[in-house]
């Protein structure tokens, strides 16, 4: 199956976004002009020739057998008839292997790699992890009490995010978590207000914005000037030595974090420079730092013609430059963990034709998998059991969400009928943690599997769930 064509071409940015646009705008347009020209430079059957880098990705657990795709060991129509459809279906294997290449990777030697909980929070999957011995970065309060429900070490959690309100913060130095991503000079005036007054001294690390250009979709793209993330590079210096002296604050180290899904190794560089030299810089004026936090972002393969870094090396790279300031190299992969250990299982209802399109209506939507409407992600679709009584045809997968934008990938290479099965492929970061309720829809079942054994861990939402908190006057 062939992947889709884009539909935005660079004429079409550059007529779309004029010149005096915001330079949100024009990073929008620029983003889609250099995709453009990327897919365009295919070869004539939609692959490229040639792939490079290693994305610390495993064997895949969902495989072929007999023509018919399965899970472990499971058959996927086997979790339908017992779960029904749409479901989410996580592989425990492939979790675990992906978290241990990062782990095995620094063994011996001092770091700390903190799974990104909005990838995916689901309990069960933040439980493996925990048993793994993650470290974990959390941006809400919510997300810590799921990370303490499912057993992890609060001393290995990093709270991230730009928001963090009063009662989060007192909720996190309650719990003790290992480290506080401060992000802007109020956030650390509040919290070295709270930590006083409970006689703590509460752990920090300054975040900054490295204005670092991440070349990937501008929504998830943190590290440039304009980003509402991090403390300015210009500013850095001065609250940290600021803080240095708060006594509610024990200043331990600097962070940066430039975005997700970041297809070049350049970015990473460029921004760990700039990290490094603002802790040298630090260190140089007396401050006792322990660690660089140079966050997440490592990509993985979508599309098989996809050529991404060689994220082991780049790893490398960035330990050494932690190592050479006598610093311990914190990471925060999530989408890199988890997205290739999950998929969503999907049901053809319908086959629409029109004068301009070919659609297969499925099961699953926007409110299920929003990054294709939110980011115009592409995901792997793949028939669940092939058919040899239907010519493949070019088709847009789309749900059944009351919105233009409720597609699951266009201009797809099918031969499924209605009835048939459909698997979306590495759904398993930023797919369950972003679905949604929109047009009255329950939120899906998930189900772990572990060789020839099947878990529910999500149980399928109800109306009467939906409801559930509603009160009728």
């Amino acid at each position: 199956m062939r992947p889709e064509r884009s539909t935005v071409s660079a004429g079409d940015a550059a007529a779309h976004y004029p010149t005096h646009a915001s330079s949100h705008d024009a990073r929008v347009a620029g983003y889609y002009s250099r995709r453009a020209h990327r897919r365009h430079a295919f070869c004539a059957d939609g692959f490229q020739t040639k792939l490079t880098g290693v994305v610390l990705a495993p064997v895949s657990a969902f495989q072929y057998r007999d023509s018919v795709l399965h899970a472990e060991d499971i058959a996927l129509p086997q979790l339908a008839a017992a779960h029904n459809t749409p479901l989410y279906v996580y592989s425990r294997r492939t979790l675990t292997e992906s978290w241990e290449r990062f782990a095995r990777l620094f063994k011996g030697t001092p770091h700390q790699v903190c799974y990104a909980v909005k990838a995916n929070g689901t309990l069960a999957i933040l439980q493996v992890l925990a048993k793994l011995g993650a470290g974990f970065d959390i941006v809400s309060g919510g997300e810590l009490a799921r990370v303490l429900r499912a057993g992890g070490d609060p001393h290995k959690i990093v709270f991230s995010g730009v928001g963090k309100r009063r009662d989060e913060l007192e909720q996190a130095l309650a719990a003790g978590v290992g480290c506080f991503n401060v992000e802007s000079a109020a956030e650390l005036d509040r919290l070295n207000e709270l930590a006083l007054a409970r006689k703590q001294q509460a752990p920090v690390a300054l975040r900054v914005n490295p204005d670092v250009d991440a070349d990937t979709h501008p929504h998830i793209a943190t590290g440039h000037s304009g980003a509402k993330f991090g403390i300015e590079l210009s500013k850095a210096e001065a609250l940290a030595m600021q803080a240095s002296q708060l006594p509610g604050i024990q200043l331990e180290g600097v962070a940066c974090h430039i975005g997700s899904q970041i297809t070049a190794v350049e970015p990473f560089r460029e921004a760990a420079r700039r990290l490094t030299d603002l802790a040298a810089r630090l260190q140089t004026r007396g401050l006792a730092l322990k660690h660089l936090d140079f966050g997440g972002g490592f990509p993985v393969r979508y599309q098989q013609n996809e050529s991404l870094p060689e994220v082991a090396t780049l790893l490398n790279e960035l330990h050494a430059l932690a190592e050479a300031r006598s610093l311990i190299m914190r990471i925060a992969p999530g989408r890199a963990v988890v997205a290739p250990a999950g998929l969503l299982l999907t049901r053809v209802e319908y086959l629409k034709i029109t004068a301009q399109r070919r659609f297969a209506i499925v099961d699953v939507g926007m409110t299920e998998l929003i990054r294709p409407a939110l980011y115009d992600a592409w995901h792997e679709i793949r028939e669940v059991q092939s058919r040899k009584d239907a010519t493949a045809e070019l088709c847009d997968v789309v749900g059944p969400v009351c919105e233009s934008a409720d597609f699951l990938g266009r201009g797809r290479r099918l031969a499924a009928q209605p009835g048939d099965l459909l698997a979306i492929m590495d759904t398993g970061a930023y797919g369950a943690s972003m679905a949604s309720n929109y047009n009255a829809r329950p939120r899906v079942a998930e189900v772990l599997v572990d060789g020839a054994r099947a878990t529910v861990i999500r149980r399928r939402e109800t109306l009467d769930d939906l409801m559930a908190h509603e009160i009728l006057p």
